[in-house]
């Protein structure tokens, strides 16, 4: 091989290398919004240790952008959240949303709704008598959702669930598409939802 041809690699080994320092850099370093705004309630990296407030790692991209624009629009009644996004541009939230989708997930452990527990059964095949579809049937069967439409639950908080099905029963939560979820959860007992609520923070 010439000294020439070597040249060219060495430079092309170059760039190809600092193109993925450079992704990856991208990933780990937060947008400013991210650390001026978000972390104080959802930690840099989305993994909130504020069981209240929801794990943001992992998401969707589309679907964290569309709850960003809800806050903001006031179609997702939030007063905390609602102040936090009026901040943003819409430049903002969709790097925010790209950066947190881009987090890796620290999955988390049911209480007592494991396998073969009510929790589980609500979660994989619903409630019949009642009504209640299946929740993997639109979140997936190790709650990995659908984008745009559907949210990833797997590791999600059993605190946050729970307190967004109530919300959503109680019609304070209303910018499900279609009033699914909304309808699904008048149909669900305050037991039944903490069961699903817990099974749903060990799923994997």
């Amino acid at each position: 091989m010439s000294g020439r041809n070597v040249f060219f690699i060495l430079i092309l080994s170059f760039f190809a290398s600092s193109t993925g320092i450079s992704a990856t850099s991208e990933n780990k370093n937060p947008p400013q919004a991210v650390a001026n705004v978000c972390a104080a309630c959802h930690a840099i990296d989305g993994n909130s240790v504020i069981t209240a407030n929801p794990k943001l790692a992992g998401q969707h991209s589309e679907y964290l952008y569309k709850q960003l624009t809800n806050f903001k629009s006031g179609e997702r009644a939030n007063a905390v959240m609602s102040g936090m996004a009026a901040m943003l541009s819409d430049t903002d939230m969709h790097a925010v949303a790209e950066y947190f989708s881009k987090q890796t997930l620290n999955l988390g452990q049911a209480k007592t709704n494991g396998h073969g527990s009510i929790g589980e059964k609500i979660y994989r095949a619903g409630i019949q008598a009642n009504g209640v579809p299946a929740c993997a049937a639109c979140h997936g069967p190790a709650g990995d959702g659908l984008p745009v439409k559907y949210p990833r639950l797997g590791g999600q908080h059993t605190e946050y669930v729970l307190n967004q099905l109530k919300q959503f029963r109680l019609g304070a939560r209303a910018n499900d598409e279609a009033k699914v979820m909304r309808t699904i959860a008048a149909k669900l007992t305050d037991q039944e939802m903490e069961a699903v609520a817990d099974y749903i923070q060990g799923l994997r």
